[in-house]
Parts: C-alpha cells; sequence; structure tokens
C-alpha cells in the first residue's frame, strides 16, 4: 500500500508523456532567453533616457497589447490548430528578439523604436498563450496529471525567473544588451525544434465554420453560464487587481523600510521565488483526486496572512519568511486556476476560456499597480500591503461562503432527485 501511494505521489509523473517530456526541455531554455530579455529591454531604455516614465511605458508597451487582443487569440487557438498556432507564435517570437539584437548591436536605434518591437511582442503573446496553455491538456496522456504539468510549468517558469537575470547581469556587463536579444532568439530554437519532433495521436481539430465575432460571442455567453468557470475567472481578476500588485512596492520596502539596496530587493525576490518553487513541488506531488477548490482557498489564506504579516516588519530576515509565504500563495492562485479551468472547460472552448484567464491574470495587473501606486502615495506602502493582505482574506471569506452555498444547493438537488426516483418506484 505504501509503494502504490508514493506512485501516486510521484512529483515527476506528467514526463511520462512523450510530447510533455520535449515541450518542457524546449521551453526551459526558450525562457531563460525571455527573461534575460525581458532583464534587458529596461536597461536599454533607462541608460538611453534616464526616464523612470519611459521605464513604466516600455512595460506597458509589452502588456497592454496582450490585454487587448488575448480574447482574440483564445478564438484563434480555437478556431485553427493550435499546435500551428503556437509553432507560428514561436517563430515570431524569434524574428522579434533578433530585430531587437540586430538594432541595439547596430548601435543606430531609439527608446520608441525598442518599443515599437515591443508592442510587437504583446501581441503574439496574445495568440501564444491561449495556444501554449490550452495545448499542453493534448500534450498530457493521462488528464489525471494536468495538474503535475500545470504546476512543473511553474517551477521551469520560477526557475527561468532566477537563472535569466542572473545571466542577463553577466551578459549585460561583459557583453552588451544586444547578445542578451541575440541568446534569447538562439533560445527559440529550442522549443520550435521540440515542437517538430511532437507526435499526436488524435488530430487536434477545429471549427472554422462560424464567424469569428459569433466565436467571441459564444465564449462569453460560455463563461457566464458556467458557475464553475465564472467562479474563477472573478476570483482570479479581483485578487490581480487587488491584491498580486504587491510586488510594486518591493522597492519601498529595500530601500527606505529594511534601509538596503538592489541586492536587499534581490533577496526579497529570492525568497518570493522560493517560496514558489515550494509550492510548485507541492502541487505537483498532489493525488489525482485532491480537490483543488478547496487548496485554491487555503493558499488565498496563507497569501492574505503573509502580506499582513510582511506589510510592517522592520526586520529583514523574518520579511524573508513572510515572503516565502507570499511566493508560495502566488504561485499556487496561478496554477490551480489554470488547472480548474483547463479541466473543467470543454475542448472546444478551452481556448477562449484559457483567454480570459490570460486576460483576468495578466491584464488586470498592470491596473492594480497603477491603484496600489496611487494609494500608496497616500496612506504609505505598509498600510496599502496591509489592505492587500486584508483583501486577500476578504476574498478567501466571500469566495468560501458562496462555495458552501454551491454545495448545499448541489445536495439538496440530489436530495430531491432521489426522493422523486424513489416515489416513482412506489
Amino acid at each position: 500500500m505504501k509503494v502504490k501511494s508514493i506512485k501516486k505521489i510521484s512529483t515527476f509523473r506528467a514526463f511520462k508523456s512523450r510530447n510533455y517530456r520535449l515541450y518542457f526541455s524546449g521551453q526551459s531554455i526558450s525562457l531563460i532567453g525571455t527573461w534575460m530579455q525581458k532583464t534587458a529591454v529596461p536597461w536599454v531604455i533607462y541608460i538611453q533616457t534616464h526616464s523612470l516614465f519611459m521605464l513604466g511605458l516600455s512595460a506597458f508597451a509589452t502588456q497592454f497589447p496582450s490585454f487587448l487582443f488575448s480574447l482574440f487569440g483564445g478564438v484563434v487557438s480555437d478556431r485553427y490548430n493550435k499546435y500551428r498556432v503556437l509553432l507560428a507564435t514561436q517563430i515570431l517570437s524569434l524574428i522579434q528578439a533578433l530585430l531587437l539584437a540586430i538594432l541595439v548591436l547596430s548601435k543606430h536605434y531609439t527608446a520608441w523604436e525598442i518599443m515599437g518591437v515591443s508592442v510587437i511582442l504583446g501581441i503574439i503573446n496574445a495568440f501564444d498563450v491561449p495556444a501554449r496553455q490550452s495545448l499542453v491538456y493534448d500534450m498530457v496522456d493521462n488528464k489525471e496529471d494536468l495538474l503535475n504539468a500545470i504546476a512543473l510549468n511553474s517551477s521551469m517558469v520560477n526557475l527561468a525567473k532566477i537563472a535569466g537575470p542572473a545571466f542577463a547581469g553577466i551578459m549585460l556587463e561583459k557583453l552588451g544588451a544586444g547578445w542578451c536579444f541575440m541568446l534569447n532568439a538562439i533560445s527559440f530554437v529550442a522549443v520550435i525544434i521540440s515542437l517538430l519532433f511532437m507526435r499526436f495521436t488524435k488530430p487536434i481539430t477545429s471549427d472554422k465554420s462560424k464567424k469569428p465575432i459569433k466565436e467571441l460571442k459564444e465564449g462569453f455567453t460560455y463563461i457566464t453560464t458556467t458557475p464553475e468557470i465564472g467562479f474563477i475567472i472573478l476570483f482570479i481578476s479581483i485578487m490581480s487587481l487587488l491584491v498580486l500588485p504587491y510586488d510594486a512596492l518591493l522597492s519601498v520596502y529595500a530601500k527606505d523600510i529594511f534601509n538596503g539596496n538592489a541586492t536587499t530587493l534581490g533577496y526579497l525576490n529570492s525568497f518570493i521565488g522560493v517560496g514558489a518553487i515550494g509550492g510548485t513541488i507541492f502541487l505537483a506531488s498532489l493525488k489525482d483526486k485532491s480537490n483543488l477548490k478547496t487548496i485554491l482557498l487555503i493558499a488565498t489564506f496563507i497569501f492574505g496572512i503573509g502580506l499582513i504579516s510582511f506589510s510592517h516588519i522592520t526586520d529583514i530576515k523574518w520579511a524573508c519568511v513572510f515572503a516565502i509565504m507570499m511566493g508560495f500563495g502566488m504561485m499556487a492562485l496561478s496554477t490551480i486556476s489554470n488547472t480548474i479551468l483547463q479541466t473543467t472547460s470543454i475542448p472546444e472552448m478551452r481556448g477562449r476560456v484559457i483567454s480570459y484567464f490570460a486576460m483576468a491574470f495578466f491584464g488586470m495587473r498592470p491596473l492594480g499597480s497603477l491603484l496600489i501606486g496611487w494609494i500608496s502615495t497616500y496612506i504609505g506602502a505598509p498600510n496599502t500591503v496591509l489592505m492587500e493582505g486584508i483583501a486577500a482574506l476578504l476574498v478567501f471569506g466571500s469566495f468560501t461562503f458562496f462555495m458552501r452555498k454551491a454545495i448545499l444547493k448541489k445536495k439538496q438537488e440530489s436530495n430531491l432527485e432521489v426522493v422523486e426516483n424513489v416515489l416513482e418506484k412506489v
């Protein structure tokens, strides 16, 4: 019995699927390059302009197009072969990185040109995310391993967040930003090769008989009439707006509260990363039949307590402990929400559902950052983070209440059905 339970809790069981193994290996290399580029772009902008406004604008240039076009990306993912869509977005991303490399290495460029190329990446990502996330479902042979696959994806992203900027720092000092972009372009070759070696036993079909606008409306109708999916989209929207942008204030803590420098900020981000990686290992090791909604709410509670405890702390050592809690909670929210949406939605709607998830998760955060930044100018960073923690607990309490109410309603309907069946037999 013990041996069987260990097998069931295997942390890497998604690797039994050949397509997923190929995807993971290629994406691991590509993500390091992606984070090298993400680190180098603001560096290039700031070195040339010395403007904090231009730094914010460069981030907006990449994020907003993804928010704007993500719903159309979902329609494209459901309408066409998502495998081919993903292959196309990876090739286009390679070309975009190559354009950046040529611009910077030629030394004849402006900050506006860099941002213009960043807008192109934002548009590509709007179509890439729904195709990539929904294709993971098809890569995994045993659908019970989907949570494991998505959790391993999260661990891959978090490790790349640590390794990519570290490599970028070395490259920026030794060779310059142009080579960060060139290495990112080369890294896409790995994921493109892994995609080309994939084989799908079942054809990834699509329906192109309907008009795209009609499909867009159908996606919205499906989400609003499927309570389980609507619940998760609403949940992640509120959290992305009111809670997740806490990281916008970490620089204030590092410099003004802990009297530190960039290294102090690095420590805080590293311990958040430790919590995120620990969370991915925990989620990847869960049993197949775990109650994901309950775990999601528990993670929200841990996140809220972590933020409240961190908010007015003045000791950097304790701050790092609470940062681990925050990292765990943040990672669990995205991973579990993604898993529930993928396993609950019907195949022909999966791309559109993921596009709404991407819109809620990635699109609301920039708006949340603006809101948090505005509030903190009046009440200070510690009180703002305290409010974010309280908001997380309020979300936990209200969604727990509604979830219990939904469970009771289901039980009542089930009992009523049993009584009706008995009466029919009598």
